[in-house]
């Protein structure tokens, strides 16, 4: 079942310069759908937008039925959208526990119930619940930044680069992590720097160049491509 789409999607941080010129994109309840492209095509702009931080020009974006775009960051993630920036998506100097509590904002009286269950889901976590943030691995540094957006029992997570700057072998972790959480029922919609991981990853995934589709299949398929290996995947 369709959980999120974005119909026709223009958005950009000018209205004189709109980075998204008409995107559409889907994802349904527990599929991954990886964003890829070259960098100024829009990727990040579109996670932004369906969390409500950019303003769309034109087109629409749904949760379900309802339509999202024009309500503000916060009334989106009451509607159960997890936004994980790229950065500063931990407080370093609060403890793991504390960074949950945090994420708990939507419901403060589950706050403690789901605190718990990040622990019981993530173990390296409840293993460093009183440590602060900033001691953590990167990699661990993201299961907690993801561990957050959990606390707001999302529909949608959305990840920005979540890889970015890690191991091949944290990376690994991560997208093990990333692949429970869709089992969970979660639409995870990500864009990812490591092509290839992506697709392996993706039960679909969507290419744009120059802030408009590209191309639009299933990870495998992308990956057998040669045409698209040549020109977006890097050989």
């Amino acid at each position: 079942m369709t959980l999120l789409r974005c119909i026709e999607v223009v958005a950009g941080y000018m209205s004189s310069d709109m980075i998204l010129k008409g995107v559409s994109v889907e994802a349904a309840a527990g599929e991954i759908v990886a964003i890829l492209g070259p960098n100024g095509a829009g990727k990040s702009t579109l996670l932004k937008a369906i969390a409500g931080q950019v303003r769309l020009g034109q087109g629409e974006i749904r949760l379900g039925d309802r339509r999202i775009d024009g309500l503000s960051p916060r009334a989106i993630a009451r509607l159960g959208v997890a936004y994980v920036p790229q950065e500063a998506n931990v407080f370093p100097s609060l403890t793991v526990r504390e960074n949950l509590e945090i994420g708990g904002w939507i419901a403060p009286a589950e706050t403690p119930a789901r605190v718990a269950q990040m622990f019981a889901r993530f173990p390296v976590l409840s293993e460093k619940r009183r440590e602060a943030a900033r001691t953590l691995s990167g990699g661990q540094r993201q299961i907690l930044a993801m561990a957050i957006a959990m606390m707001v029992a999302p529909r949608l997570m959305l990840l920005d680069e979540p890889s970015a700057g890690l191991s091949p072998i944290a990376a690994a972790q991560l997208f093990d992590t990333i692949r429970e959480i869709a089992r969970a029922g979660v639409a995870v919609v990500l864009v990812e720097q490591n092509a290839l991981d992506a697709l392996d990853l993706a039960d679909r995934a969507y290419i744009l160049a120059a802030g408009r589709n590209h191309t639009t299949g299933t990870g495998a398929e992308l990956a057998a491509d040669p045409g698209i290996r040549r020109t977006f995947l890097g050989g």
